[in-house]
């Protein structure tokens, strides 16, 4: 198969999978988010594991381990992406989804803006405008509601300082993933065993409940796998693009099957983020040479995601 054309695929894939994600947790609605979360990280890390060694990467972790700075590192990026987890369940568990959607539309343009305050990197007239659209929804959005939209702007900034936290540690994603997934194991495990002992757990209890809480390290490693082999075949702009097709699934999720509120000052707010992110695509795709693959800030973005 032509490398593009499976790039393409891979990177469909992944992305799609990402977007419906919203209808897999919406399968242990009667679990609390807190224990979804610990089942999420336990059995990515046993997933992750099996891959690991299928693949006989075993080294890598150990290299890893013999960092105390990519310890620290990854100690904390396992922080930052516990947060973003443990939010996205939650609020696609209460009935938000569509700001869930809207969280990673404004996502891309969050790292930009952590570029340009952390790393120094400049902004050019087009970016700039993108996150005036971006900036210009979410104030709407507090006008019109009274609040702001904080599980979508939490989402947003938690995984870009992760992927912050990711871009300066340089591990690859697997090894990564997997040593993350460690550090959090033990006190996750801890809990899960806590409400187990005290009977307030349905994992054994509920053999369907089971069965997707175990299936929560697939569905969030799997995806993963196959990002890593797009980046590997597809231009950086191409991913860029791709990337849109994540929120967009969720947001179609939100409006169209789970019936989510979505009013006037919604569309308002969505068409000012919509109108950024056009922009921010635009630029993205004007500044990335053809033959660039995505193996570089693509997956320094989006490795891991969710």
């Amino acid at each position: 198969m032509n490398p593009s054309l499976s790039g393409v695929l891979f990177g469909l894939a992944a992305f799609a999978s990402w977007g419906f994600l919203p209808a897999y947790w919406k399968q242990m609605q009667a679990a609390q988010p807190f224990e979804i979360l610990c089942h999420r990280i336990v059995w990515s890390c046993a997933f992750v594991f099996v891959i690991l060694f299928v693949q006989k990467r075993g080294k890598e972790v150990v290299q890893v381990f013999k960092s105390p700075a990519q310890v620290k590192g990854l100690a904390i990026s396992s922080t930052l992406i516990a947060a973003n987890w443990f939010v996205y369940i939650w609020a696609v568990n209460s009935g938000r989804v569509l700001e869930t959607s809207l969280g990673y539309y404004i996502n891309p343009m969050i790292n930009v803006l952590l570029g340009f305050v952390l790393l120094n990197e400049t902004f050019t007239r087009m970016q700039c405008i993108s996150l005036g659209f971006a900036l210009t929804g979410v104030i709407y959005s507090l006008l019109a509601y009274g609040k702001l939209p904080l599980f979508g702007l939490t989402l947003a900034i938690s995984f870009a300082f992760y992927g912050y936290c990711r871009k300066r540690i340089q591990v690859a994603p697997l090894p990564g993933l997997f040593v993350e997934t460690l550090i959090l194991m033990v006190p996750a495990l801890a809990y899960i065993l806590f409400l187990m002992g005290k009977g307030d757990s349905l994992f054994f209890k509920d053999p369907g409940l089971t069965l997707w809480m175990i299936g929560a390290g697939v569905v969030t490693s799997l995806p993963l796998l196959w990002f890593a082999a797009a980046a590997k075949r597809l231009k950086l702009s191409t991913i860029g693009i791709l990337q849109y097709l994540a929120p967009s699934i969720a947001f179609t999720l939100g409006v169209f099957v789970y019936k989510e509120p979505f009013s006037i000052h919604s569309l308002v707010t969505f068409a000012f983020i919509w109108a950024g992110v056009a922009l921010y695509t635009l630029e993205f795709v004007k500044h990335h040479h053809p033959r660039e693959t995505g193996r570089g800030a693509a997956a320094g973005r989006e490795q891991d995601r969710m």
